[in-house]
């Protein structure tokens, strides 16, 4: 009986401190997540057993999927990729992100990246009167730099028919996700206020992005939902030192001071642990920051939110939320490193990011 109960206890005494230590964890990174794309349907599976398996024993809570148009969308069938998510591929995400008290973020890529290299996404291939540029030509044979300054696409936001498109899917996808948030992308915006846009020409381009923010984050402010973006257009390229990928450099930043202060701000750094996070929290946004592929970054990183939470006042550290690993190539590509056995220095950079960042949510609970 004896031996039974000093069990008994000593079980009841590490749950407790797990529990503390947990709940610590939650005050320290309330966010703390992962952005990779969505699977491809024959791969869902697969990805709900990474879900379980991997995302919640490392205490992942926030799972950021970019969609795109790899959803069978009702509203616009046209637009939904061949082979794409169906309703009943998405609702087993959905309920095992429940399950495991996962909150699922979908992503579909706004204003910007409405092309890749020589290809057009499935928006502008639809619709090519919502072309910011309809006369810069997608080439044969892409290459960066070329003389369009062709990176992405943009869509022409100042298009009378481009919101109830785009707000139908934010709708959609939004409810078949059964999300109280939506992560609309808006990064590296090259293309905005074309000075051939018969709607955007001469217009102030930091007024263009905080427009097309703001009506965003209006259509789902009516339905309670939360507006999350990436944060480099807000960003100064030019005083930061931080250039044209990370920030900005053709005037947009001016808009941090024209959108509402709700928006959820990723801040994105890859090369290095840029103290931006606490320009946008000094700013009054919640913001989250994240790396991709370099473990000693996203070490830096962590180590800078944390003492950011420890100095700083509680109006300023309560608005750093935590960090999202993200993952920018195929599912399955990063799913079949993830799951080699071999040694770590075989392993890709977002392979070996993931799993510092897994160790260092752990060290903060031990």
């Amino acid at each position: 009986m004896k031996n039974n109960l000093s069990f008994f206890c000593l079980m009841f005494i590490a749950h407790f401190s797990y529990g503390q230590n947990m709940s610590k964890l939650d005050s320290l990174l309330p966010v703390r997540g992962f952005c990779i794309a969505a699977p491809q349907a024959q791969n869902v599976d697969r990805f709900i057993d990474f879900m379980k398996n991997d995302l919640h024993p490392n205490h992942i809570n926030t799972l950021i999927l970019r969609v795109d148009y790899n959803y069978q969308y009702e509203s616009y069938p046209n637009l939904g990729d061949s082979g794409a998510l169906s309703k009943t591929n998405v609702k087993k995400i959905v309920a095992e992100a429940q399950k495991l008290n996962i909150r699922l973020i979908p992503q579909i890529n706004l204003l910007g990246h409405q092309s890749w290299a020589s290809n057009l996404g499935k928006l502008l291939a639809e619709y090519p009167e919502f072309d910011e540029t309809p006369h810069v030509k997608m080439p044969e044979k892409y290459e960066w730099p070329n003389e369009d300054g062709l990176y992405c696409k943009s869509y022409c936001p100042l298009h009378p028919d481009i919101h109830k498109v785009v707000f139908s899917l934010i709708d959609e996808i939004v409810d078949v996700f059964e999300a109280d948030a939506f992560h609309a992308g808006m990064d590296e915006v090259f293309y905005i206020g074309d000075d051939n846009c018969p709607r955007c020409s001469g217009k102030n381009k930091a007024e263009l992005f905080a427009g097309e923010v703001t009506k965003i984050r209006d259509h789902l402010a009516a339905r309670d939902k939360e507006l999350w973006i990436w944060g480099d257009r807000l960003l100064d390229g030019e005083t930061t030192g931080l250039g044209m990928w990370e920030a900005s450099i053709n005037g947009t930043y001016p808009a941090i001071d024209l959108i509402p202060k709700d928006v959820i701000i990723c801040d994105w750094h890859y090369e290095r642990a840029e103290p931006t996070a606490a320009y946008f929290a000094l700013k009054g946004f919640k913001v989250i920051t994240c790396p991709w592929n370099r473990p000693d970054v996203a070490k830096d990183q962590l180590s800078q939110i944390l003492e950011l939470k420890k100095t700083a006042n509680t109006r300023i550290s309560e608005r750093v939320l935590g960090m999202v690993e993200t993952i920018w190539r195929d599912p399955s590509a990063f799913l079949n490193d993830y799951d080699q056995k071999k040694g770590s220095e075989n392993q890709a950079g977002d392979v070996l990011c993931t799993k510092a960042l897994f160790e260092g949510l752990s060290d903060l609970i031990k």
